[in-house]
């Protein structure tokens, strides 16, 4: 695989994180500020919404962070073999 091919990939993975974040907010009716005191709050530190933002827009939020997002919004992810 060539360094363009997984560059794209890596790209693809951040926007899908993005829109399905986005999709499940709109979902719960949630937004982006509510989600991120909802982070404050379960985390015990301040997460500001433009921490959010800038986050999913780069996709740089942790595995740990997606998780936690789940499961404040009563989701839960599972690892399905295809």
């Amino acid at each position: 695989m060539s360094n363009n091919q997984l560059k794209n990939i890596i790209f693809n993975m951040k926007l899908k994180v993005r829109e399905q974040i986005k999709s499940l907010l709109v979902a719960r009716n949630i937004t982006m500020k509510e989600l991120a005191q909802m982070l404050s709050e379960k985390i015990g530190k301040e997460y500001s919404l433009a921490n959010l933002s800038a986050k999913l827009s780069r996709g740089t939020l942790t595995y740990n962070e997606v998780l936690l997002v789940a499961e404040l919004l009563n989701y839960e992810i599972k690892f399905v073999e295809i």
